[in-house]
């Protein structure tokens, strides 16, 4: 039976990867992104200018997926952002910014999605965090501060529906390899970089039923793929 999936930050390359992943295995796919418009075409329906980190307008998307495809059964949360700022040299907005588009727009939409996933037969909730949060670097600071938030959120929130049947988990990428990422570093080795379907494949195998029993993990995806 297909599953209503929401891609939050879907009109992105990791998020066109994700969804296209779902499409292919049946799945009826939302991409819900602050973009205006999709890059791509998709057999998905794409809600744009989505501010996530509002209530209002994120639950006006919510209750268009849901009047479209029956339901929630999986919320996938890739929407977010990156900034490489020195404390000294940066600004405080850098971390206001990370904090509201890496991890409020996340739990702002899991808050108000709980009851349809509630409802679901397996509702599945699957967060992007990050492998560089482990440990920061200079520079990293905003940015892995907000993914540790993710993480935090990941775990609180996997033990507090530990007696449902929604499962909670984040996959935490290394480099990814996409445009953007290889513009701002050109001279870095993109061959060890993951690949956004590799990314796919793992957050597919945690929406699946295989991976039931698994909740609250926040799990590396580092090799090439």
């Amino acid at each position: 039976m297909a599953r209503s999936v929401i891609v939050t930050g879907g009109f992105g390359i990791l998020g066109q990867a994700v969804a296209r992943a779902f499409a292919r295995n049946g799945d009826k796919v939302a991409r819900v992104d602050f973009a205006s418009a999709a890059p791509d075409q998709q057999a998905t329906l794409d809600i744009g200018g989505v501010d996530l980190t509002d209530p209002a307008s994120t639950q006006d998307a919510l209750d268009k997926v849901i009047a479209a495809h029956g339901g929630l059964d999986v919320l996938v949360n890739v929407a977010g952002g990156f900034t490489w700022e020195t404390l000294e040299g940066g600004s405080i907005d850098a971390w206001v910014r990370m904090q509201s588009m890496n991890l409020l727009t996340g739990a702002t939409i899991t808050k108000l999605a709980l009851p349809a996933l509630k409802a679901a037969a397996a509702g599945r909730v699957v967060n992007i965090g990050a492998g560089a949060a482990a440990k920061a670097a200079a520079g990293m600071g905003a940015y892995t501060a907000s993914k540790s938030g993710v993480h935090r959120l990941t775990e609180a929130l996997a033990d507090e529906l530990s007696g449902t049947a929604v499962t909670v988990n984040a996959v935490l990428p290394s480099t990814i390899d996409t445009p953007t990422n290889r513009a701002d570093m050109p001279d870095a080795d993109f061959g060890g970089w993951v690949q956004p379907s590799a990314v796919a494949d793992v957050i597919l195998f945690l929406a699946s039923p295989q991976a039931r029993a698994i909740s609250g993990a926040l799990i590396p995806v580092t090799r090439g793929g």
